[in-house]
């Protein structure tokens, strides 16, 4: 376990993360699948082209394939026959004739020059060229975009939809991928109730348990549902030791902080290693990390916004690193702030905020609403978070400050 966790006082964020990150492990297993169901998925082998794209030298214009030295005398050429996509010309461009050729057919053999149509007077048999042209104009050469033997992406490539384009257009069909991860989840506590459910005097619904599994589910991991458990030790124990046993890591929320004062942390000391630290963050500072019977541990704080920034800026990057693939820190926008915020300086704050463009072209950005860590109408309506550094003081109205985008799963 990390040193870090140890030390007096508040851990930085950039501390708490990048320890997060050396500790994960990605899981071993893989499978094989098909590749159009691939999407989100990390590769676990680098993928290279088999074959040259394009495959062969083609147009790139609806138009004529000749021979450039034919244009010199400035005659008509004779139309010999036509190329057409997946329907290539069987003979070859003589002195003197001219091919009509579509986009993607097969450049003819002889030809070297295509001029598109709009350049082009026909008489029956006869092609007249008018205007300009280039030797080898509007040709699509065989390899341009990939060469056989290419190394196309690296194991550890998150598979995007572009990406599984470009293998499709070599004739991958299948890849080998990381398995998904298993993910046990619960919640803990009398006074929580399923949504849906009827509320009783003092109880409130499971909102946070319901929000993880949905972002869970877009990080493209399985997910082991454990629900709601009871404020009772022995419950607490068997499901943790099954989680410890069938997932890959464990998640919850609220009860692991310290001071609390219930069955949770106290199974969680028993049966392994769990930190709790104090991350210099806003919101967020309560923050549990360990191992149970090897399975890594991830107690998020009880607010709801909380426990989805602090599962966004410290969970994400390490369910990335257990997926096999690497965590790339988003890049920062600068905008203008248009109204002022307060701030202690100790922590990093990532208060929620909107963004857009203003008329002159730059960003501008305004908090959204409310930014108390138990206020998710703000979350709900923001698309950034604004990120004011640790030692830094309130915000004026009219300072430019860093914002970070909302991307998945947080991404409104």
């Amino acid at each position: 376990m990390t040193d870090c966790c140890t030390q007096p006082g508040l851990i930085p964020i950039e501390t708490a993360r990048a320890t997060l990150l050396r500790d994960m492990i990605p899981v071993e297993d893989t499978e094989t699948i098909p590749l159009a169901q691939a999407c989100g998925r990390v590769l676990a082998a680098p993928q290279i082209a088999g074959i040259n794209l394009p495959p062969c030298d083609n147009s790139a214009m609806d138009g004529y394939a000749l021979r450039f030295a034919d244009l010199e005398d400035g005659k008509p050429l004779r139309l010999a026959g036509s190329a057409f996509a997946g329907r290539p010309f069987s003979g070859e461009v003589a002195p003197g004739t001219c091919v009509r050729i579509m986009t993607g057919a097969a450049l003819p053999a002889g030809a070297d020059t295509v001029v598109m149509q709009e350049q082009v007077e026909r008489q029956g048999k006869s092609v007249f060229v008018h205007g300009t042209l280039r030797r080898g104009e509007h040709i699509r050469r065989r390899g341009e975009d990939v060469a056989e033997g290419d190394a196309l992406l690296d194991a550890g490539t998150r598979l995007s939809v572009a990406r599984i384009a470009l293998l499709a257009a070599v004739g991958i069909g299948v890849v080998t991928v990381h398995r998904r991860p298993v993910i046990a989840l619960f919640s803990t506590g009398d006074e929580l109730r399923p949504p849906g459910a009827t509320l009783g005097n003092g109880e409130i619904y499971d909102c946070n348990r319901t929000a993880l599994l949905a972002a869970l589910t877009q990080l493209g991991v399985d997910t082991l549902d454990l629900g709601i458990l009871p404020d009772d030790k022995a419950i607490i124990r068997e499901k943790l030791a099954r989680a410890a046993r069938d997932a890959d890591a464990i998640i919850t929320s609220g009860g692991v902080s310290v001071g609390d004062a219930d069955y949770t942390r106290e199974v969680l000391e028993e049966m392994g290693r769990v930190n709790f630290w104090k991350v210099a963050m806003k919101p967020g500072k309560p923050f549990a990390y360990g191992h149970l019977q090897g399975t890594p541990f991830f107690g998020l704080p009880g607010n709801p916004v909380s426990a989805l920034i602090t599962f966004q800026q410290l969970v994400v990057p390490a369910l990335t690193a257990m997926q096999g693939g690497t965590w790339c820190p988003p890049v920062p926008l600068r905008a203008k702030l248009g109204k002022a915020l307060k701030k202690k300086p100790g922590r990093t704050d990532f208060q929620r905020g909107i963004y857009r463009r203003d008329p002159a072209g730059g960003l501008s950005v305004e908090p959204a609403g409310n930014q108390g860590s138990h206020i998710l109408s703000g979350l709900a309506e923001a698309n950034c978070l604004i990120i004011l550094p640790r030692d830094s003081g309130n915000a004026d109205s009219g300072d430019s400050v860093a914002i970070e985008p909302l991307g998945v799963p947080l991404a409104p």
